[in-house]
């Protein structure tokens, strides 16, 4: 047995809807620029050729419930509506809704001086997601409505049809990277 000086820390974990299970998140993979629309209205180029991805902490998330308390170092915190895929052993799991947040200030000065812009996307709190529903659970997902108001007022609206990139085709690019599986 392993002698830690610190003890483990349990990975956190989400509510699955209709049950008293729960879903441990080993690792939290983020696609990035995945709808035109968001991308142009980013100032960015829309790319069709492949997916690329970031990375979040799994102690990054925020269950349902959950406070996010302003971060720190900015003043500009964004949020984008995403469409979250929960990976079982045997594929796709589940599904959920969440929140990526964004350090967009920090984001903007670390692409200017063309540096990695981690400390923008993977900060305590910064993923915030709902209760899983099963795939089972779920009816054909290919056009399914994501949409985000704040204080009764629409922010973000679209179909997962938008997606630049189908849930497949990202699960298949990204197993060429990296052995997925529960978690």
């Amino acid at each position: 047995m392993t002698n830690l000086i610190f003890g483990a820390r349990a990975l956190p974990s989400l509510p699955i809807f209709d049950s008293a299970q729960r879903y441990e998140v080993r690792r939290v993979f983020c696609v990035g620029r995945n709808y035109a629309e968001h991308a142009a209205e980013m100032g960015n180029t829309v790319d069709r050729t492949a997916p690329f991805y970031f990375t979040k902490s799994p102690f990054a998330i925020v269950s349902d419930g959950g406070n996010f308390p302003y971060p720190p170092k900015t003043i500009d915190c964004h949020y984008e509506m995403e469409f979250v895929i929960a990976m079982g052993d045997d594929g796709i799991f589940g599904y959920a809704g969440g929140l990526d947040m964004t350090r967009r200030d920090l984001q903007w000065a670390s692409k200017e001086k063309k540096r990695p812009w981690d400390t923008s996307k993977d900060f305590e709190y910064s993923a915030i997601i709902g209760a899983i529903t099963p795939t089972d659970k779920c009816p054909t997902i290919t056009n399914q409505r994501i949409c985000l108001s704040v204080n009764d007022a629409v922010k973000q609206d679209a179909t997962l049809d938008q997606m630049i990139h189908s849930t497949q085709d990202i699960i298949k690019d990204l197993a060429t990277y990296y052995t997925l599986g529960a978690g």
